[in-house]
C-alpha cells in the first residue's frame, strides 16, 4: 500500500469518527429540545416511573340509577372529570381527593321510623328480653321518649347528649366483636316502614353508586356521622365498601376488662385483658364537632361533602370555604313521598339553604330512578 492510499484510508476513518460524534451530539440536542417542549410522548418516556396510576374518570354509566335529567348528577360528573384530568386547571392530586359523607338520611334511611341508633336503643332497652329488665331508669326514660317520637308524638324533645349517654350505658361491658354481632342481628329485622327490605338493607342505592364512583376515580371516602362510631362500623360491615378506619362517629370510652375504676394512665393492658365498651359517652358528632373530627382524624380539608340536614351544614361549609382546590357540597332533599317517608316541608327548607349557601340540592323524587331497589315498597 503506497503513501497516498494510506492517507485516504486514514481520512475515511477520521471522517467516520467525526460523523459519529456529530450524529450523537445531534441526538442529544434533539432530546434536550424535545424535553423543553414536553409533549405527551416524551412525558411517557421520561417520567412514567414517577407518575401515579391513571386518574382518568371512569365511565359515568356507573351512575345509572340517577335520571339523565338530574342537575346534581351532571354537576358531580362534570366536577369529577375536571378534577381528575391531568393538565386541567382544576386537577386535584389523589392524596387530596377527600370526600366526606353523613350517613343517616344521606345514604341510609333515617325514616324507618327514625335514626338507626335511636331504633337500636329503643329495641335494646324496651324490647330485648336479655336486657330490658336490666336497663336503668335513665336509659328507659330516653328510650320511651324515642319510642313516643317514632310513634308520631313530635312534641317530645330528645336531647342528643342524653341519647348518646343512654346508648353508651346500654351496651357497656360488650367487646367490640360482641357489639358488632348484636348489630348484625338487629340488621336482620324487617324494616318497619317498608315491604321487601330489612333494616340492614335500607341504603339509598343511588348514593352507594356515588361512593363507588368516587372511589373508582381516586377519592378517599370517609363517613362522618352523628351515630355512634361502633354502630356505624357494625352497620356498614359487609354492606358498604368503606374501610373501618375511614368511619368517624359519635364516641364512647373504651376500657380493659380488668381495668375497673382505674384511669387509663394508671393501668397497663395485659394478656388477660380484652377491650370493652366503657359505658361513658364522650362526644356527639354533629355540627361543629364534625369539622373538629375531620381536622383531628383526617387532617386534610375535604373537597366534597354530602349531607342532608343542618347537622351537616358545618361540614359542608368547611369543605367549600377557603379551599385551595375546587370543592362542592351536595345536600339531599327528602321530597319523595311515594317511595320514601319524605317531608315536603323539610325538603323545601333544605332547597332554600342550598340556594343561600351555594350547595347542590339532590332531589330524591326527581333525581333517582329508584331508592332501595326493585321489590321494595313503602308501607
Amino acid at each position: 500500500m503506497d503513501k497516498k492510499e494510506r492517507q485516504i484510508r486514514n481520512w475515511k476513518s477520521i471522517s467516520g469518527f467525526i460523523v459519529t460524534i456529530l450524529l450523537f451530539a445531534a441526538i442529544v440536542l434533539l432530546i434536550i429540545g424535545i424535553k423543553k417542549v414536553d409533549p405527551p410522548i416524551l412525558r411517557v418516556l421520561f417520567s412514567a416511573r414517577n407518575r401515579p396510576q391513571s386518574t382518568t374518570a371512569v365511565k359515568t354509566d356507573a351512575l345509572d340509577l340517577w335520571t339523565d335529567s338530574a342537575d346534581s348528577k351532571a354537576a358531580l360528573i362534570s366536577y369529577v372529570e375536571s378534577v381528575t384530568k391531568e393538565g386541567s386547571p382544576d386537577f386535584i392530586p389523589v392524596e387530596n381527593r377527600i370526600a366526606v359523607f353523613d350517613m343517616d338520611g344521606t345514604f341510609l334511611c333515617e325514616t324507618d321510623p327514625y335514626y338507626y341508633d335511636f331504633c337500636l336503643l329503643k329495641y335494646r332497652v324496651l324490647d330485648d328480653p336479655t336486657y330490658k329488665d336490666k336497663a336503668s331508669y335513665f336509659e328507659r326514660s330516653v328510650a320511651e321518649a324515642a319510642k313516643a317520637y317514632m310513634e308520631g308524638d313530635h312534641s317530645v324533645e330528645i336531647s342528643m347528649t342524653d341519647h348518646g349517654r343512654a346508648v353508651a350505658m346500654a351496651f357497656a361491658g360488650m367487646t367490640i366483636e360482641e357489639f358488632e354481632k348484636y348489630i348484625a342481628e338487629f340488621k336482620k329485622q324487617p324494616a318497619p316502614g317498608y315491604n321487601g327490605m330489612t333494616r340492614g338493607e335500607a341504603f339509598y342505592r343511588p348514593m352507594l353508586q356515588v361512593i363507588d364512583y368516587l372511589q373508582a376515580n381516586g377519592f378517599k371516602v370517609y363517613v362522618v356521622s352523628g351515630t355512634d362510631r361502633f354502630i356505624v362500623r357494625g352497620l356498614l360491615k359487609d354492606s358498604v365498601n368503606i374501610p373501618r378506619n375511614q368511619i368517624i362517629g359519635s364516641d364512647e370510652n373504651l376500657v380493659a376488662v380488668n381495668q375497673g375504676s382505674k384511669d387509663g394512665l394508671d393501668y397497663t393492658y395485659t394478656d388477660k385483658d380484652k377491650v370493652i365498651l366503657g359505658g361513658q359517652f364522650m362526644i356527639k358528632n354533629l355540627k361543629m364537632n364534625k369539622v373538629s373530627a375531620i381536622v383531628q382524624e383526617i387532617g386534610i380539608q375535604p373537597v366534597l361533602s354530602f349531607g342532608n340536614s343542618t347537622g351537616d351544614s358545618a361540614m359542608a361549609e368547611y369543605a367549600t370555604t377557603n379551599n385551595k382546590y375546587k370543592s362542592l357540597a351536595f345536600m339531599l332533599c327528602c321530597d319523595d313521598l311515594e317511595r320514601e317517608n319524605g317531608s315536603e316541608e323539610k325538603a323545601d327548607q333544605m332547597e332554600q339553604l342550598c340556594q343561600q349557601y351555594g350547595w347542590i340540592p339532590v332531589s330524591m323524587k326527581n333525581d333517582w330512578k329508584t331508592i332501595y331497589g326493585e321489590g321494595v315498597t313503602k308501607k
